[in-house]
């Protein structure tokens, strides 16, 4: 994966109240989840900031990254747990991080990538991709920028499923049921369905 660089800064205030004002100074609350744990066997939770158009390339983007996270002068590697956008402004909120263990395997969402020239598209169907994102388990550094399907031999109302793939090192977490993509029937392969059914039954006559 690619690495991706940000700064941040600690805070020791929080709440809704810290968050809105330290959103109005075009700062977004960030929570980093580490490595260490509390009694309770919880990890232990760094609250801090970064700077709202730092972000931007980080989060308004199809790829992922393990990230740099620069907390006060101190180097953290990390992923991007999980985020909260305004429901009507599509700013972001929160973020989530989550400190990479390097021994430990992560949970990340990685985008989707068809390739190949589908059978059923040949025959006049139309490629769907459903799902841009499945989830994986592995080592942080076994993760692939993406995950690439072949479709060349998907056929004319043909799917691929979650359970249809494997991936060396990497353990899907999405559920086996998932449709990613699929062939779907057009009026123009139905057509050329019925055209071909007419010609061997003419054939099958003679």
């Amino acid at each position: 994966m690619k690495t991706f660089q940000l700064q941040g800064t600690s805070r020791k205030e929080v709440g809704k109240k810290s968050s809105r004002e330290l959103r109005k100074q075009n700062l977004v609350p960030c929570v980093m989840y580490g490595i260490q744990k509390d009694e309770n066997g919880v990890p232990v939770a760094l609250p801090f900031v970064v700077k709202k158009d730092d972000l931007r390339k980080l989060i308004y983007t199809p790829e992922i990254f393990v990230i740099d996270l620069t907390i006060d002068g101190k180097l953290y590697n990390a992923i991007i747990q999980e985020m909260q956008f305004h429901p009507v402004k599509d700013t972001v909120l929160h973020m989530d991080f989550l400190q990479i263990n390097e021994s430990n395997p992560i949970v990340m969402a990685v985008p989707v990538q068809l390739t190949g020239l589908a059978a059923g598209v040949k025959a006049g169907g139309k490629l769907e991709q459903i799902v841009r994102r499945i989830k994986v388990k592995a080592l942080y550094n076994v993760i692939p920028e993406k995950l690439v399907i072949d479709v060349t031999n998907l056929g004319l109302g043909k799917s691929i499923k979650v359970a249809d793939l494997s991936f060396d090192g990497l353990e899907m977490v999405s559920p086996a049921s998932t449709v990613v993509c699929g062939v779907m029937t057009t009026r123009s392969s139905r057509e050329a369905g019925a055209a071909a059914e007419g010609s061997e039954e003419e054939a099958a006559a003679e």
